[in-house]
């Protein structure tokens, strides 16, 4: 079964230090938390400063249960499958993760990963499912710069981290 921190060293390399892009619609961002996630973990009055000085502790928290617990991703058989579904779901949200996957997976698409949603990944032809997980976020990030040229700025970089994810058996 995946473990979270295999996948935690991906994250981290991608995402360095504290940034807050005018551009970049996550606002403040360290680590990559934005402002908003912060505040949904540890409360409306959070502050950027505190963003700016997140603990590992704190920073872990949020990963775990904001994004590989909302995947239930301990229950995926195949590491590349989590680590591709929970770091789209860290890149774009965990409800637009989920309802992608599940669309490709051909189940009910709720947003919510139950029995159904991991019994289809987990019976799937891993490496099928894992290129059409892969094609599906290239296509998501190209939507985005389609619709708002003005993000055209990051999906070099978007698409460089999408790639730099790969299948193992």
């Amino acid at each position: 079964m995946a473990k979270a921190e295999l996948l935690k060293p991906f994250i981290l390399r991608w995402e360095g230090g504290f940034v807050d892009d005018p551009l970049d619609k996550g606002g403040a961002t360290n680590k990559g938390i934005t402002i908003d996630t912060f505040r949904s973990f540890y409360g409306q009055g959070a502050t950027v400063e505190q963003l700016k000085n997140i603990t590992d502790e704190q920073w872990l928290h949020i990963f775990k249960s904001g994004y590989w617990d909302k995947w239930k991703a301990d229950n995926i058989a195949n590491q590349s499958i989590a680590n591709t579904c929970v770091d789209w779901a860290w890149a774009s949200g965990t409800g637009t993760s989920i309802k992608q996957v599940q669309k490709i997976l051909g189940v009910a698409v709720d947003g919510i990963v139950g029995k159904d949603t991991l019994t289809a990944i987990n019976i799937a032809d891993q490496r099928a499912l894992f290129d059409k997980i892969h094609a599906r976020r290239i296509e998501f990030v190209e939507n985005i710069v389609r619709r708002n040229p003005s993000q055209s700025r990051f999906i070099k970089g978007w698409k460089n981290r999408i790639n730099a994810l790969t299948f193992e058996e």
